[in-house]
């Protein structure tokens, strides 16, 4: 066999890879060497499995790449990109083994520039929440009577009507003075200040909604200029945000009094509902009109109770003059019968009349039967508990176990003062505290044994 002349005598041994290994060790590679980073492109070739993942290409313009978002990961995503669209993916650089293909694994998704803004929107944040802008200690609540609603909005916007709508629905009469700026584009933000400042220097109005519909972080960035949120925090009059949707958030929101997370949860959280207050109302009358319509019936009770008593004089000086003969003839019969019974007393007393000597011999007898019941009380109870005391000393004796250690026996404790009843419970080298009759020892355990 013929080598080339630059070929060397003896070749290195190199080892022989299948292509399996080959593309396994270019992962691990890619894997270790590139870290988790941002790419940004537009989504071209977008299809979603019937798994839930999601496969697309990202390209520029001069390359792309492919793409994979799992299930586990996508499902967290605000937005389902499409053909077209400009993203930006936080992914990991790998290489697909099966195909021997280039790849990333996205782990999050958003649109291109978002990033941007939204660090922008945090930066700004804490600058003005450091100055104590959001202070909640500075929110004014709402009166709850308005008696005109300022609404700081685009005329063209739906929020606009989703506001009239509410309020023609909870408070018909309840005034509305529209202060009319665009809500987006550029320039939108220092107009929709210029509108909010206009509304606190005519004082027209008790409450003010600053609001604007739904949309992406580009359609709110209005509300996240620094002039929108200061004008808000210097408002002379309570500030309701409803800018966006529910998970919207802009800087309106912090620094007004009350956020609302719609246009039209603002236009309720500002103006009272009618229904309600005619209601309340209702109740305020039934309960005045109570204590009124009682008072007056006890009242009509009493007239008639008072008319049932009047009586002519006449009448009664004949009822007094009556009363009187009454009277004198039961006073009357009274002493004659209380004259009868005293005498009928006294006779009855005087045949129970007895002399003091058989009183007293009467008592002694009585006292002489009484000292003989004491003693033989006495005399029998004490015998009887002399017995029980005896009884009660012997059964103690038994029980006492000072008898029990003087006829040689002794208790076992351990070092925690527990009383050892079986010797299966110690262990050789245990030490343990044995009491006497008379004193205690302590003593190690060499051996036990079962009996």
């Amino acid at each position: 066999m013929n080598y080339p002349d630059d070929f060397p005598a003896i070749a290195p041994a190199l080892p022989v890879l299948t292509v399996s290994e080959l593309n396994r060790m270019a992962r691990r590679a890619l894997e270790s060497q590139l870290p988790l980073l941002w790419v940004e492109g537009e989504v071209s070739n977008f299809m979603r499995a019937a798994s839930g993942h999601w496969y697309f290409s990202l390209k520029d313009a001069t390359a792309q790449v492919r793409c994979v978002m799992f299930r586990g990961r996508n499902q967290f995503a605000d937005f389902t990109p499409a053909n077209g669209d400009h993203v930006e993916i936080r992914a990991l650089p790998s290489l697909y083994e099966a195909r021997g293909e280039f790849q990333l694994g996205a782990e999050a998704i958003r649109r291109a520039g978002t990033g941007r803004l939204y660090e922008a929107f945090l930066m700004l944040k804490a600058k003005l929440e450091a100055e104590g802008l959001f202070d909640p200690a500075k929110k004014r609540a709402l009166p709850r009577f308005p008696r005109v609603l300022g609404i700081v909005t685009s005329p063209q916007a739906a929020a606009l009507h989703d506001i009239l709508t509410a309020l023609s629905r909870r408070m018909p009469g309840l005034p509305a003075i529209l202060y009319p700026t665009p809500v987006q584009g550029a320039g939108a933000g220092a107009q929709i200040a210029v509108a909010i400042r206009t509304a606190g220097a005519r004082a027209e109005c008790d409450v003010l909604l600053v609001c604007r519909g739904g949309g992406s972080l580009e359609d709110l960035w209005a509300f996240n200029d620094e002039p929108v949120a200061r004008a808000i925090a210097a408002s002379p009059m309570p500030v309701v945000s409803g800018v966006g949707h529910e998970t919207d958030f802009t800087l309106a929101d912090f620094a007004a009094d009350l956020r609302a997370p719609t246009p039209t949860a603002a236009a309720e959280l500002a103006s009272p509902l009618r229904q309600e207050l005619l209601l309340q109302l209702g109740q305020l009358a039934r309960r005045l009109q109570h204590p009124f319509t009682r008072r007056q019936q006890t009242e009509m009770q009493r007239l008639d109770y008072l008319a049932r008593r009047l009586v002519h004089p006449a009448e009664q000086l004949r009822r007094r003059h009556s009363d009187l003969y009454r009277l004198a003839q039961r006073l009357r019969h009274a002493c004659g019968t209380r004259l009868t019974t005293e005498h009928l007393r006294l006779a009855r007393l005087s045949q129970r009349l007895v002399t003091p000597i058989h009183v007293i011999r009467r008592e002694q007898q009585r006292l002489d039967a009484l000292d003989i019941r004491g003693r033989r009380a006495v005399e029998g109870g004490f015998g009887q508990r002399q017995l029980n005391l005896a009884r009660l000393a012997s059964s103690l004796a038994h029980l006492n176990p000072e008898g029990v250690l003087a006829r040689g026996y002794s208790i076992v404790r351990r070092e925690d003062g527990r009383v050892v009843q079986d010797a299966a419970a110690l262990d050789a080298g245990d030490a343990v505290g044995i009491r006497f009759h008379r004193g205690q020892a302590r003593a190690r355990i060499e051996s036990t044994r079962k009996d």
